[in-house]
């Protein structure tokens, strides 16, 4: 009766709307009482049964309900369990580990008696058992003793608690691997009596191998605990170099691309202690850690956080005989390892180490053959990397010039070719210049000699070859008149005398409504090529500066634009607009790559690679 009657409480406490209703009927002093009376020993008039379903009635009773946690205290429960431990019944002995392992979760005062009681010796014991179900238990119990009580946690291990637990990490138990992994993890933050740090002793005694195993295993939380474990172990100079050289590093790296936030930012944790030892840098670099923290996609923002004090760790590392190092292994004869490397350095290094590293030691030549290799769609993530290698190159380059050389860092304002009023612009006052057309409707612009006074002399040509001939003669007061249909539309013409008079080509919106329909090209796409043909300079770097800007806010890039701005600017020698086009190729690779697919992209690259090497080139060697 008295088994089944605990079996019924039991069930009946397993829903947390009974739990409070059966203790406050008194059935704690009744399954207490019970625990006493039966001995470890196995002699009493209580049945090992009946111990067991008391044990866990109390278990479900107190389940995540603190007032009844303190009430078995109270009543004088936990002496009993502690008591029970030391049965040779394993039924009864497991009860009673998972009845303190309840009672001593985040109860401050149910973890003092617990331990006063004297439970942690046999607790320890039964973490060596071969029974899993037993090791399982007590690792747990001791678990939720030291979590958030560091003098309990230096008992534990004065009581000879770490190597069992490192034990437990080949358990066949799965459960009990990830207790094992959190504990390690708790153990690895305390120092002994000679002050010697307990991370130091858990790799020593033979825990980083099977954490690391456990990073490849399919249980997510068995990864995350070996994670949170390997992390507070790479807190130590020593255990940060026996990670790596235990093949810690890829698996770490693995888990980023989890979808569970917890799994991403052990991991970020640990990869940032494994970046503080110098020696570690060349391996961390050589397995590409540098493309995949930048380009992981990561949920939470202290792992996002964590991502970014490493790549800043690593820039800090990457300086004196590591970069020496790092060099030295770029020039060797793996392909992979040589492009990983000159990606990474492309992001860590300093301004001033760039043209060694990029054109003394070929590091410009490899990302190149990576951004514009005719397999560069079967690679597409090695073509992205490349992609982002030389455009931060590029910004690394004119940041380093822009410091030498501050004043070329302002640009140049746009400078109309004279100087008049606004009042003079196309007004028939003191005109003795007009220009014509019977193009698009007829029209008339009204100008001034003076305007043309600083022009090219092909430009003056362009003016002598279609005046009409009748106003050579007759009134010398006469305007001359020069006939521009063949040569200019209305809004080509217009923005050119806006620049010539103000110094910029903005029209009217009604004068390019129609080209704008009909999809004739930008008006300074189209002024460029006449700048271009007529000399005409100061007209030609604005309009680059136009395309530029053009360039910029093109919000989806289409693959024809993009090649005829890079032939328009090559048949130009607009070399500006060249290195802009080249430049936002490199900077918006995958909008465009996205956009126009692999194949595309690697055609554009191979267009516009000569022209990135020339750009970095020169301001390599300025």
């Amino acid at each position: 009766i008295e088994k089944e009657a605990c079996y019924a409480i039991g069930l009946l406490a397993s829903k947390e709307n009974h739990q409070n209703r059966i203790a406050d009927a008194g059935a704690l002093p009744g399954l207490v009482a019970l625990l006493k009376r039966y001995p470890p020993q196995m002699s009493g008039n209580v049945a090992p049964s009946v111990a067991r379903r008391a044990a866990d009635a109390v278990t479900n009773l107190a389940h995540e309900n603190n007032p009844i946690k303190n009430r078995v205290r109270t009543e004088g429960g936990i002496p009993p369990l502690v008591a029970l431990l030391e049965t040779r019944d394993a039924k009864v002995q497991r009860a009673a580990a998972s009845a303190l392992r309840t009672l001593a979760f985040k109860n401050n005062e149910n973890k003092e008696q617990i331990v006063e009681e004297g439970a942690l010796p046999m607790l320890i014991f039964m973490v060596r058992s071969g029974d899993p179900h037993i090791h399982y238990e007590a690792v747990g119990v001791i678990g939720n003793l030291v979590h958030s009580s560091n003098h309990i946690k230096r008992r534990v291990l004065d009581e000879g608690a770490l190597q069992p637990v490192i034990g437990l990490l080949s358990s066949e138990c799965n459960e009990s691997r990830r207790e094992a992994a959190l504990l390690l993890g708790q153990f690895a933050t305390t120092t002994d009596d000679t002050n010697i740090e307990y991370k130091i002793k858990i790799v020593q005694r033979g825990a980083v191998q099977p954490l690391i195993q456990m990073l490849n295993h399919t249980e997510s939380q068995l990864r995350e605990m070996a994670a949170f474990a390997l992390g507070r172990l790479a807190q130590n100079k020593d255990n940060q170099v026996g990670i790596c050289h235990a093949d810690g590093l890829r698996p770490l790296l693995d888990l980023l691309d989890s979808d569970e936030t917890n799994l991403q930012h052990n991991a970020a944790f640990a990869l940032y202690g494994l970046a503080d030892n110098e020696d570690n840098v060349p391996d961390i670099i050589r397995e590409g850690t540098v493309q995949r923290l930048m380009g992981g996609e990561l949920k939470a923002q202290p792992s996002k956080d964590c991502v970014n004090k490493t790549l800043k760790r690593l820039e800090e590392k990457v300086d004196g005989r590591v970069l020496k190092y790092l060099v030295y292994l770029m020039r060797s004869s793996n392909k992979d390892e040589q492009q990983r490397i000159a990606v990474a350095l492309a992001h860590l290094c300093s301004d001033d180490q760039q043209r060694v590293i990029f054109d003394e030691q070929g590091g410009l030549d490899i990302l190149l053959e990576m951004y514009s290799a005719s397999a560069g769609a079967l690679f597409p993530l090695a073509m992205r990397d490349a992609a982002g290698a030389l455009f931060k190159v590029s910004q690394n380059m004119k940041a380093l010039l822009s410091a030498r050389y501050p004043n070329d860092a302002v640009p140049l304002p746009a400078t109309p070719e004279t100087h008049l009023a606004y009042e003079h612009f196309n007004n028939p006052e003191l005109s003795d210049i007009v220009f014509f057309s019977d193009r698009d409707g007829g029209w008339e612009f009204h100008a001034h000699k003076i305007a043309f006074t600083h022009v090219s002399d092909e430009f003056h040509q362009l003016i002598d070859q279609h005046k009409v001939a009748d106003t050579q003669q007759g009134d010398s007061h006469m305007p001359v008149r020069v006939d521009m249909s063949d040569v200019m539309q209305k809004d080509e013409f217009h923005g050119l005398m806006q620049f010539v008079y103000q110094g910029d080509i903005e029209v009217p919106e009604e004068l390019t409504e129609e080209n704008d329909e009909n999809g004739v090209a930008p008006l300074a796409q189209r002024l460029l090529q006449f700048a271009h043909r007529y000399e005409m300079n100061g007209l030609k770097r604005h309009c680059e500066g136009c395309m530029e800007e053009i360039l910029t806010h093109m919000e989806d890039p289409k693959c024809e634009f993009l090649r005829e701005f890079i032939s328009l600017a090559g048949r130009c020698n607009a070399d500006d607009f060249i290195r802009a086009c080249a430049l936002y190729t490199l900077q918006h690779h995958g909008r465009i790559c996205k956009s126009i697919g692999d194949s595309e992209t690697v055609l554009l690259a191979q267009q516009i690679e000569p022209h990135i090497r020339q750009h970095l080139q020169s301001t390599m060697y300025r």
